[in-house]
C-alpha cells in the first residue's frame, strides 16, 4: 500500500490467535502466559493498532484462557495501550473476555447465520458492555460471496442494529468476507473485486460504519510463497482502502509498500485481484516461483560449469552425484570412444560414480531424492549405450555386469501401493543389485514361481493396507512349505519390526524374515544378507533380536488389561442427544463429481507427507529452511511444483468423486441407514468396533465406537450420515508412460507421489464443501490452510481400514450404497484396496462431539459378536481383523 493510504488504515495484529499462530497456541497450551504476552508485545511493536485475541482450540478451556490472558494484558501498559478485539465463535468465550477488558473492546464477531433473534440478543449484550462489534456478512443462507449479497446483508444488519438495538453506527464494523482468489476455480476469480466494490457501496450507503476483513485469506492459494502473498495483500489493501476499508486483520510487520513491489509482480497481482484478465491466475502461477526468494524476481546466477573442464571420468561422477542429465549422452559417448568395449563404460566410470553416490548416501551426505536423480542419470547413460551393447550381441549393460545380487520385489496380492517399493528398487539398482519388480497385486504363487525361475537371492514384499499383513504371513508360510530358505524382506507403511517378528517370521523357520524400515536401510540390510562373511552373524543377531521383540510384545499385551464387550458398551461415549439438533443435508442420496478441476485441489495439498515419501523429515513449510535437509527439500519442492503444474495444465489425470447422505440412527454398535425420512425401510447397515482396553477409572474416559456419534434409534432423533469416495488417479499409469521416460525414475515416482497428494487434497476439499454447502452443518466455518491440515473443523471423515474402524470390508457397503465403481471408476481389489491407488474413501460424521480415535486390540467376545452382526464365520472375521486381535489365531490358512 502507499504510505498515505496506510495512515488511515488500522492494523489488527493476528498473531495472538491460537488458530492462526502455532507458536502462540503452544505457549497457551503450556500455560506460558509470559511468552504469550511477548507475542502480543511484538505485535504492538510491529505496528498493530488493535490485537485480535482468539482462544478457540478444542483441548483448551477457552473461557479460562481468554480471561487469564486479558487480565494479564491489563497490567502491561505497552500492550494495553491498544484496543483488544475479542475473537471467538463461542458466545461464552466472548462474554468471558468482555468481563475482563478495560476500555472499549471490539467483539469479533456476530452474524445473522442463526436468524435475527440470536443476532439481536448478542448485539444488545455487546452494547451493554460498551463494546464495538464486527458483523459478518452472513445470514441464514450462508456467507455472502457476491457484491449484491454482501451489500444487502450489511444493510439488513445495519437497520436491525441501529433501529432495534440503538447501536451507534460508528461502533459497527462490517466484514464483507475476504475469500481466496487464484485458486483455479472460475467462480473465485471475482472474490477480490467483489469485496472492494461491496466496500465502496456499503460506505456510500452507511458512511459512519467501518469495514474490516481477514486479509490473509486472500492469498490462500500461494501459501509457502511469502513474497507473492505479501504483494497480493498490499495490492489488495491499496484498492480496498481507497474503496473505504479502514481496518483489517494482517501481520503488521509483513506488509510491503505498494510502490516497492516489483512492477511485473504488482501488475500480475492487480490482474488477479481486480479480475482484469481471464488468464490472470495462470500468469501469476507461472511467474510466482521466481519471486519466492527475496521477492525481487531477479534471474538466478549462471550455472557453474567449471566441472566440464575435468576428465570424462570425473565429469560422469559429477553428473551422477549431482543428478545432472544435460551432458550425459555427450560424456557417455566420449567414454565409449575411449573404452575397449561399451560394457567397460558401465563397469568403469559409471559404476565408480554410483559407488561414490552409495558412499555419500550411506554417510548421510546425500538424501533420497538426490539418489533417485542419480539413478536417472545412470539409466539414461545405459540406455544410450544399449544399441552398442546389442551390436556386440550383449543382452544389456546391466545384465552383463555381474550384479552384487538378484532381488525379486512385489506388492502383495490385493494391494496396489508401490511408491515405497519403487524407491527401494531404485536405491538397490544404484548399488549394483539386479531388481526384478513384479509390480502390484501379485499373488503368492507368482512370487514363488518367479523366484525359482530367476534364481533370485532374496524376496522383498511390500504392502500398505492391513490385509497385506496377513498376506505376507501367507507368503512366508508358502515359502516354508515349498522349501525356500532365502531371506524375506518386509516393508511398507503398515509393516513393523514387531509385526515381522511376532506374526510373519514364525511362519518361515527355514529362512529369515527381515523388516526394512526405509530405503536408506535397504542397501545395508541386503549387503549383509548376501555377504559370505557377514550373513551368518547378521542373521543370528536378527533371530535373537526378534525373539526378544516377540517375548516383549507378548508380555506387554498380557499386561494390557482389556474388559468385556458388555462392560465397554456400558461405558460408551455419551452425548446429550436431547440438546443436539442434527442438521439435515441439502439432499438425500448421492451426487457425483466427474472430471473435477485439478487446479482447484492444489491449494488443499498437505505437503508434509510428500516429503516423508522421499524420507525427508520435517514439517512443511519449515522443512524448506531446515539446517540439514532444507536445501534438498527446496529443490524437491520446486521440482514437484514444476511437474504438478504440467500435470494440471495438461490434464494428465482425471479426478472424480461421489458423496452421499442418508437418514441414519445407531442400533447398538451398528448404524442403520434408511431410504428416506420416514425411516421405515432400511437400505444398509454399517458395522463398527468398540475399544476394549481397560481405562484408568479416575480419568473418566469412554470406550468409543463410531456408532456413538449417531443418535440412537430409541431417542427418536432424526440423524444423518454421509459417505464419499474420490480419486485423482484415473489415467495415472497411462500418463506416466506417455509423458515420462522409462529411465526417469525420479519423475515417475514424483508423479505417483503427486497423484497421492491430489487425492488427499480432493478428500479435504470435498469435506470442506460438504461441511459448508452440501450438508451445511458448518456454513460459517473460516479455517486457515494449517487449521484444515490440523483437522480443526467440526465432524470427522474416518476411513474403513484405519484406526477408528480397522475392517477394510466396510468399504464394500460404501461402494454398494453409491455405486462407486460405475460413477467414479474406482474399484476394490479382493483385499479391499482401492484402484487407482490415488484414491480416498470414508464416512462423514457431523456431530460436534465426533472425534478420531483408535479401536486398538479387540477380544474374542467382540470378534464373535461382530461375526454374528456381519453374518460371517468367526474364522472369516479373524482373517479381516487379524491386525487388531488380542489373541493368537489358530492358523493363517484362511488367507489362501
Amino acid at each position: 500500500m502507499t504510505a498515505n493510504a496506510a495512515q488511515s488504515f488500522i492494523n489488527v495484529g493476528e498473531r495472538t490467535n491460537v488458530t492462526g499462530s502455532a507458536k502462540f497456541r503452544k505457549l497457551i497450551e503450556q500455560n506460558d502466559y509470559s511468552g504469550a504476552l511477548t507475542v502480543a508485545r511484538q505485535q504492538v511493536e510491529a505496528g498493530a493498532q488493535i490485537i485480535d485475541v482468539n482462544m478457540d482450540e478444542g483441548l483448551l478451556d477457552s473461557e479460562r484462557a481468554m480471561s487469564t490472558f486479558l487480565n494479564l494484558i491489563a497490567s502491561e501498559p505497552d500492550i494495553s495501550r491498544v484496543p483488544i478485539m475479542i475473537d471467538s465463535s463461542k458466545w461464552s468465550v466472548i462474554e468471558a473476555g468482555l468481563k475482563c477488558v478495560q476500555g472499549k473492546p471490539i467483539v469479533n464477531s456476530i452474524s445473522m447465520k442463526e436468524g435475527e433473534g440470536a443476532f439481536l440478543e448478542h448485539a444488545r449484550k455487546v452494547l451493554r458492555y460498551g463494546a464495538a462489534v464486527v458483523v459478518m456478512a452472513f445470514d441464514e443462507q450462508g456467507q455472502a460471496d457476491t457484491i449484491e449479497r454482501k451489500v444487502s446483508i450489511c444493510e439488513r444488519a445495519y437497520k436491525l442494529l441501529t433501529e432495534k438495538v440503538g447501536f451507534p453506527p460508528e461502533d459497527i464494523i462490517f466484514d464483507p468476507n475476504i475469500f481466496a482468489v487464484a485458486t483455479g476455480i472460475e467462480e473465485h476469480n471475482g472474490y477480490g473485486i467483489a469485496f472492494i466494490e461491496a466496500t465502496r457501496q456499503i460506505k456510500e450507503k452507511m458512511p459512519l460504519v467501518h469495514i474490516s476483513g481477514g486479509v490473509s485469506n486472500l492469498s490462500f492459494a500461494f501459501r509457502g510463497n511469502e513474497p507473492v502473498r505479501q504483494a497480493m495483500h498490499s495490492v489488495f489493501l491499496y484498492h480496498a482502502i481507497q474503496a473505504g476499508m479502514d481496518m483489517g486483520i494482517v501481520n503488521a510487520g509483513q506488509l510491503a509498500l505498494y510502490d516497492d513491489i516489483p512492477a511485473e509482480l504488482r501488475e500480475l497481482c492487480e490482474d488477479v485481484i481486480l479480475n482484469r484478465r481471464d488468464d490472470a491466475t495462470d500468469r501469476l502461477l507461472e511467474a510466482a516461483p521466481k519471486f519466492k526468494g527475496d521477492g525481487s524476481g531477479q534471474k538466478a546466477k549462471e550455472k557453474d560449469l567449471s566441472w566440464r573442464e575435468a576428465p570424462v571420468e570425473a565429469r560422469l561422477t559429477h553428473a551422477l552425484v549431482h543428478g545432472i542429465t544435460d551432458f550425459i549422452e555427450v560424456d557417455t559417448e566420449e567414454a565409449r570412444a575411449k573404452a575397449e568395449k561399451p560394457l567397460h563404460v558401465i563397469e568403469g566410470p559409471l559404476m565408480a560414480g554410483m559407488n561414490v553416490v552409495g558412499d555419500l548416501f550411506g554417510a548421510g551426505k546425500m538424501f533420497l531424492p538426490q539418489v533417485v536423480k542419480s539413478a536417472r542419470v545412470m539409466k539414461q547413460a545405459v540406455a544410450y549405450l544399449q544399441p552398442y551393447l546389442e551390436a556386440e550381441k550383449k543382452l544389456s549393460g546391466l545384465d552383463q555386469k555381474p550384479a552384487a545380487g538378484k532381488i525379486l520385489m512385489a506388492t502383495v496380492k490385493g494391494d496396489v501401493h508401490d511408491i515405497g517399493k519403487n524407491i527401494v528398487g531404485v536405491v538397490l539398482q544404484c548399488n549394483n543389485y539386479e531388481v526384478i519388480d513384479l509390480g502390484v497385486m501379485v499373488p503368492a504363487a507368482k512370487i514363488l514361481e518367479t523366484a525359482k525361475k530367476e534364481k533370485v537371492d532374496m524376496i522383498g514384499l511390500s504392502g500398505l493396507i492391513t490385509p497385506s499383513l496377513d498376506e505376507m504371513c501367507f507368503v512366508a508360510g508358502e515359502m516354508e512349505r515349498e522349501g525356500f530358505s532365502m531371506p524375506l524382506l518386509i516393508g511398507g507403511a503398515t509393516t513393523s519390526k514387531v509385526h515381522t517378528a511376532v506374526k510373519i517370521n514364525p511362519n518361515y523357520n527355514r529362512g529369515q524374515a527381515v523388516y526394512v524400515l526405509d530405503a536408506s536401510r535397504a542397501v545395508g540390510v541386503v549387503s549383509k544378507l548376501l555377504s559370505d562373511t557377514d550373513k551368518t552373524p547378521y542373521v543370528e543377531g536378527i533371530k535373537a533380536e526378534y525373539a526378544k521383540v516377540r517375548e516383549s510384545h507378548l508380555a506387554n499385551e498380557a499386561r494390557k488389561q482389556r474388559i468385556t464387550l458388555k462392560s465397554a458398551r456400558d461405558n460408551k461415549f455419551k452425548i446429550d442427544w436431547q440438546a443436539f439438533k442434527p442438521v439435515k443435508p441439502s439432499f438425500i442420496g448421492t451426487r457425483s463429481f466427474s472430471n473435477f478441476n485439478l487446479a482447484s485441489l492444489v491449494p488443499y495439498i498437505d505437503w508434509t507427507p510428500f516429503f516423508q515419501t522421499w524420507e525427508l523429515v520435517g514439517r512443511y513449510p519449515q522443512i524448506l529452511t531446515d539446517n540439514k535437509v532444507g536445501a534438498e527439500a527446496k529443490k524437491l519442492f520446486d521440482d514437484a511444483q514444476a511437474l504438478l503444474k504440467r500435470m494440471v495444465a495438461e490434464k494428465w489425470v482425471t479426478a472424480s468423486g461421489i458423496v452421499g447422505f442418508w437418514p441414519a440412527n445407531s442400533i447398538g454398535d451398528d448404524i442403520a441407514l434408511y431410504t428416506d425420512e420416514t425411516r421405515a425401510q432400511g437400505m444398509a447397515t454399517l458395522h463398527t468396533l468398540r475399544q476394549q482396553i481397560a481405562r484408568d477409572p479416575t480419568r473418566n474416559r469412554a470406550h468409543v465406537a463410531l456408532s456413538d456419534f449417531i443418535a440412537p434409534k430409541e431417542t427418536g432423533i432424526a440423524d444423518y450420515i454421509g459417505a464419499f469416495a474420490v480419486t485423482s488417479g484415473l489415467g495415472e499409469e497411462e500418463a506416466i508412460e506417455r509423458h515420462i521416460k522409462k529411465t526417469d525414475d525420479y519423475n515417475r515416482i514424483m508423479a505417483k507421489a503427486l497423484c497421492d497428494r491430489l487425492a488427499e487434497a480432493f478428500a479435504e476439499a470435498m469435506h470442506e464443501k460438504v461441511r459448508k454447502e452440501l450438508w451445511g452443518y458448518a456454513k460459517s466455518e473460516k479455517l486457515s490452510a494449517e487449521d484444515l491440515i490440523l483437522e480443526k473443523y467440526q465432524g470427522i471423515r474416518p476411513a474403513p481400514g484405519y484406526p477408528a474402524q480397522p475392517d477394510h470390508t466396510e468399504k464394500a457397503t460404501i461402494w454398494k450404497l453409491m455405486d462407486v465403481e460405475k460413477t467414479t471408476g474406482i474399484t476394490l481389489t479382493e483385499s479391499y484396496a482401492m484402484w487407482p491407488g490415488s484414491s480416498v474413501s470414508g464416512l462423514y460424521f457431523a456431530n460436534p462431539e465426533s472425534h478420531y480415535f483408535g479401536v486398538g486390540k479387540v477380544e474374542r467376545d467382540q470378534v464373535e459378536d461382530y461375526a454374528a452382526r456381519k453374518g460371517w464365520t468367526v474364522e472369516e472375521t479373524e482373517r479381516w481383523l487379524a491386525p487388531v486381535l488380542n489373541y493368537e489365531r489358530s492358523s493363517t490358512a484362511a488367507v489362501a
